[in-house]
């Protein structure tokens, strides 16, 4: 079976977001169909599927769910805030999906905007990147099953009894959305990878990836994924897929952490870096990140303009994903 925790031997590896499962105004019971997307995934030829923590369902519990049920594909999330979860909760979820899924699970985590933490969770935060590598710190021990006592000016984590649990190997892979520099050197130092979301090829090529391998070089650590989220829909309707893709996008185009990044790509806004049109257009776009140095690519927002157009989206890329793997062989 090839999941995207596993290495696909000279080809590509490709994921897909779940990202509109529970909205679906047509569905009955979010996390059946959660499992039905999942099951196409599969069929499709995508590797990996991932699930977004939003303020109703649980991504995590979803997430040990649908790799249960679907052991054609791997399970990660894309993201799980680090705030307001302590890392001994968070890595207890992932060690308890680790375990339903087989070794087939990831947890993807990130720091979240902090204009909307605060205000909905009543936190007081650490400054962004000390809690970022505090957390860090504290939570990949934890993820091993090890009861290790870690103490930060903004972290305490000291477990009175044992926190390995059965079933959950192998070792869990820990990746960050991290795209500005620091927290780039954090997760290069500390995590497995990254997972960044509206960072274009120059992005990629340029920032991302210098950064991301010389902090894991200098610390020591194997080479870093970078698993790039790109938002991405195959269709002949490009004008309103457009109008869609303003829409969907507008609320990052109000961050102050995304703005800086879809500059330095050299856009105007985030519907920029999205990629529409007909499978080539896609396709090729998709390579581009490839070329600029994403170890891994991950779709999303491939509903916008429907379900017919997600699907043909996922046929596309599953397709190509399979040829590349078999030119390789």
């Amino acid at each position: 079976m090839t999941t995207s925790v596993d290495a696909v031997a000279g080809g590509m590896t490709i994921g897909v977001s779940l990202s509109t499962f529970a909205s679906d105004p047509a569905t009955s019971n979010v996390v059946d169909r959660a499992i039905e997307l999942a099951d196409e995934a599969g069929r499709v030829g995508i590797d990996t599927v991932w699930l977004a923590q939003l303020f109703g369902y649980e991504a995590i519990s979803v997430a040990a769910l649908v790799g249960r049920e679907v052991p054609s594909v791997g399970v990660g999330t894309s993201v799980v805030p680090i705030h307001p979860r302590h890392p001994i909760h968070l890595a207890g979820a992932a060690k308890t999906a680790q375990a339903a899924t087989h070794g087939r699970f990831q947890l993807g985590i990130g720091l979240g905007a902090p204009a909307l933490t605060g205000p909905t969770f009543g936190v007081d935060l650490a400054p962004a990147i000390r809690g970022l590598r505090d957390h860090l710190g504290a939570l990949r021990p934890l993820l091993d099953g090890e009861q290790q006592a870690y103490h930060s000016p903004s972290v305490t984590s000291a477990p009175p009894l044992p926190t390995s649990v059965a079933g959950a190997e192998p070792r869990i892979p820990l990746i960050v959305a991290a795209m500005g520099e620091q927290a780039l050197r954090a997760t290069g130092e500390l995590a497995d990878g990254t997972l960044p979301f509206l960072a274009g090829p120059k992005v990629i090529r340029e920032h991302i990836a210098p950064i991301l391998r010389s902090a894991a070089e200098a610390a020591g650590r194997p080479e870093p994924r970078i698993i790039v989220a790109v938002p991405a829909v195959v269709t002949d309707d490009v004008d309103a897929a457009r109008v869609a893709a303003r829409e969907a996008s507008a609320f990052y185009d109000e961050i102050p952490s995304y703005q800086k990044i879809i500059a330095r790509n050299g856009s105007e806004r985030a519907s920029d870096l999205f990629l529409l049109g007909d499978e080539a257009t896609v396709l090729e776009g998709l390579q581009e990140y490839l070329d600029a140095g994403a170890t891994e690519i991950t779709l999303t927002q491939n509903d916008i303009v429907g379900d017919e157009a997600r699907a043909r989206t996922w046929a596309a890329v599953g397709a190509w994903s399979r040829e590349s793997l078999d030119r390789s062989a």
